[in-house]
């Protein structure tokens, strides 16, 4: 029994490994780093890095970037689940084994991580605004890419599963964030 339960896992394990190489031949059959889809998705990902070099709040840094870190690791694993229950996808990967990393490692958590930024020190509402982004990302902008042939829905999954997906990954990383920042007052303030 254990035998053949193990022996039906390294099938499956070799079931994806062919499911990569599928994508990664797709990659290269259609020399998709050639196309302005491509240099879009890399232009996602190297412009909000370069933006967030110049215009984060300095003063804050470390706070800001382990917000955007947790947002980062939120939706990194979002888009894991997603990709891998096939409900989502990207035909123009920057990197075949990384589908995801122009949008969940660059552009949604710096996007997230100027909203978090801008309502530090002022009376902005944080999760009023992060609402707005999520709807303005859901249904404005992830319909833009699936237009332009970047991002591709499967099944029942709709925009709005999107909006709840963006939601519960804000609300995570501002939760969090708060937990550590707590964490670090009364311990510093025990010393």
């Amino acid at each position: 029994m254990e035998k053949e339960r193990l022996s039906r896992f390294d099938k499956i394990v070799e079931i994806g490994k062919e499911g990569q190489k599928a994508l990664n031949q797709y990659w290269r059959d259609y020399a998709l780093y050639t196309s302005f889809e491509y240099w879009l998705m890399v232009l996602f990902l190297v412009a909000p890095l370069i933006l967030l070099l110049l215009k984060i709040n300095k003063d804050k840094l470390f706070q800001i970037l382990f917000y955007g870190y947790s947002i980062h690791m939120a939706f990194g694993y979002e888009d894991l689940y997603g990709r891998n229950m096939g409900y989502w996808n990207y035909p123009f990967p920057v990197i075949p084994v990384l589908p995801g990393i122009s949008l969940d490692s660059s552009l949604i958590p710096i996007i997230f991580m100027f909203v978090y930024q801008s309502t530090l020190n002022s009376n902005k509402k944080y999760y009023l605004y992060a609402t707005i982004t999520s709807v303005i990302l859901s249904f404005v902008f992830k319909p833009m890419l699936v237009g332009l042939g970047l991002f591709r829905i499967y099944g029942e999954i709709n925009y709005f599963h999107l909006f709840l997906s963006y939601v519960s990954v804000f609300i995570f990383a501002k939760v969090i964030t708060d937990f550590f920042l707590w964490i670090k007052k009364r311990y510093s303030s025990n010393e």
